[in-house]
């Protein structure tokens, strides 16, 4: 299935393909997407892919390859990297057989670092990277040339195959590049190739204690796949002449075209992976998936439809002007999917017992209602009603306002798809706490109200013999603030302490109960949108997470602000 059916698009980057193949300059376009496998995905990410992949699916022939750039083995892990085939295979996106690691590269990588130093393009300097980062310069002043900067090829290739052979300890040495301390262009000046890293590699072991840096890395393992275009966001503009000068200077195969485009970013969101990873770590959050984080497991554990994104994603677009996109409008798009995929159902979040005084203790019946109004090709479903059900405690008030349109005493709601009832009746305990309330049913409105008489009111209600006990965890927007790292506090005090409301003892209509299965969107009628927590939900102990509730609470807190 492909995962995104437009193929109209003409941002700037679909017009340079569209040029480079229309000038015979390519006949075959090939991308890439290379994650370092050092986290989960995060939100940010999924521009990214879908730009990548996307452009594969749009021109015949094309492909797009999915690369694990894992270069540093002190934060790298398996589980990561699992975590990123699930995730883009959610997104809708397949690289068939072209699944690769950097480290398959490390022994051409290697060699051609070893090229470098025979052409006098690089060097083993013994500073430390304290001492690195200090003669470094600035952007107003060059900097200063290491002391082993004019060491001879041969002393530094000497020490470089013993630095590869495991003979100094981690940090000792590292084998900088020779281009110019004086460059305008930071990232130019001299920049570390290789470091001595004495740690297990998720894929090699311990078979190399030397490893490349990211920027030397990257660009080789490019040209290596024949990458055509390699895209990447705009923080790499300034890396663009430091990719070009290891392409151009070493033996590779291909010449690669890196060109960048604006990252997607988000309100009220974080999008690091070393801040998500501290939540983690600091017991904010109880994992990478936990569905308030930000990553796009934890955000498909939620109920999130991949559809959403491509949606959004479509209509942000694709250009090189910094922004942040608002999390409402990602919001948006989410219920505007799920109100047309998700069946509808009925469940009572927080009790309280209706009695109907004038209906027969031992009589159920069935009542009707669509499973999504916007799909009546989906049939309708049956909800048993009896005497005794559950209604929502938020839809009763003993002193309500004139206008509170849902239950209380003496007043009449319609329960959704069924009868008008009436309160006639409110039972207290000696504290004064409700604990049921005694209606009647209107038995002539089953479907219908009677003439000359209006209910305003609808709620929803179960049965209380056949409902089902689940758990709900009611989910919100992880900060409060728009910029969790603006300012000078740091952005865990702008954690929302009410991101997450544990509910127990939530009850659910039948079908419910019997027909959701993990990872399926539900609507909760006038409730929001829930799906079955894949982890934690069991057959005997129900758990639903609310994907958003049905309307943007956070638009009316934001006028109040």
């Amino acid at each position: 299935m492909s995962a995104d059916d437009s193929t109209s698009k003409t941002d700037f980057i679909r017009k340079i393909i569209a040029e480079d193949l229309a000038s015979g300059k390519h006949d075959t376009i090939v991308t890439r997407f290379p994650p370092e496998p050092n986290g989960y995905l995060h939100l940010g990410h999924i521009k990214s892919i879908c730009l990548n992949f996307g452009i594969a699916q749009e021109n015949p022939g094309a492909r797009c390859h999915l690369r694990m750039d894992d270069t540093n083995p002190a934060k790298e892990e398996s589980r990561y990297v699992q975590s990123m085939i699930e995730d883009i295979r959610w997104l809708g996106f397949d690289w068939g057989e072209n699944f690769f690691f950097a480290s398959d590269y490390y022994e051409q990588l290697y060699q051609w670092a070893e090229e470098l130093i025979e052409k006098g393009l690089a060097y083993v300097d013994e500073q430390s990277g304290e001492q690195i980062r200090a003669t470094r310069g600035t952007l107003t002043e060059p900097g200063t040339p290491s002391p082993h900067r004019k060491r001879p090829a041969s002393e530094s290739l000497a020490l470089f195959r013993r630095m590869k052979a495991g003979e100094f300890a981690t940090g000792a040495l590292v084998l900088r590049a020779k281009i110019d301390m004086a460059s305008p262009n930071l990232n130019l000046r001299d920049p570390v190739l290789y470091r001595i890293l004495h740690a297990t590699h998720h894929r090699t072991g311990d078979t190399w204690c030397l490893y490349p840096l990211y920027d030397f890395a990257h660009p080789l393992s490019d040209a290596i796949e024949h990458i055509t275009h390699s895209l990447c966001t705009l923080e790499f503009e300034d890396h663009r002449p430091l990719y070009d000068w290891f392409v151009e200077h070493c033996s590779t195969p291909a010449r690669p075209r890196q060109i960048e485009f604006s990252k997607l970013n988000f309100t009220y969101t974080l999008l690091s992976k070393r801040r998500l990873l501290r939540l983690v770590e600091e017991g904010h959050v109880e994992s990478w998936d936990d569905p308030r984080m930000p990553t796009i497991s934890a955000v498909r554990r939620r109920g999130y439809p991949a559809r959403a994104f491509h949606k959004l994603i479509e209509k942000v677009g694709v250009t090189k002007f910094a922004g942040t996109t608002d999390l409402a409008l990602l919001e948006h798009a989410v219920r505007e999917e799920l109100n047309a995929i998700a069946p509808r159902a009925m469940a009572v979040l927080k009790p309280l017992k209706v009695t109907l005084t004038n209906w027969p203790a031992d009589k159920v019946i069935e009542v009707h209602a669509p499973l999504n109004p916007e799909q009546p090709e989906l049939g309708q479903r049956t909800i048993p009603f009896s005497r005794q059900l559950w209604i929502e405690q938020d839809d009763f008030l003993e002193e309500a306002p004139r206008k509170f349109f849902r239950l209380k005493p003496g007043g009449e709601v319609r329960l959704r798809g069924a009868y008008v009832i009436r309160c006639q009746e409110v039972v207290k305990d000696q504290s004064g706490q409700v604990l049921e309330l005694k209606c009647t049913a209107d038995l002539e409105t089953l479907g219908k109200s009677p003439e000359g008489r209006k209910v305003k009111g609808v709620i929803h209600w179960v049965s209380t013999a056949q409902a089902t006990p689940a758990t709900v965890r009611l989910y919100d927007r992880l900060f409060t603030a728009e910029d969790p790292t603006a300012g000078e506090t740091d952005f865990t005090e702008h954690l929302n302490p009410k991101s997450l409301e544990v509910l127990e003892n939530c009850l659910l209509e039948p079908h419910l109960a019997q027909q959701a299965k993990p990872g399926q969107p539900w609507q909760f009628e006038r409730l929001g949108y829930f799906c079955l927590d894949t982890q934690d939900s069991h057959p005997d102990a129900l758990v639903f997470n609310r994907t958003l509730p049905l309307r943007d609470s956070w638009a009316k807190e934001k006028k109040k602000g």
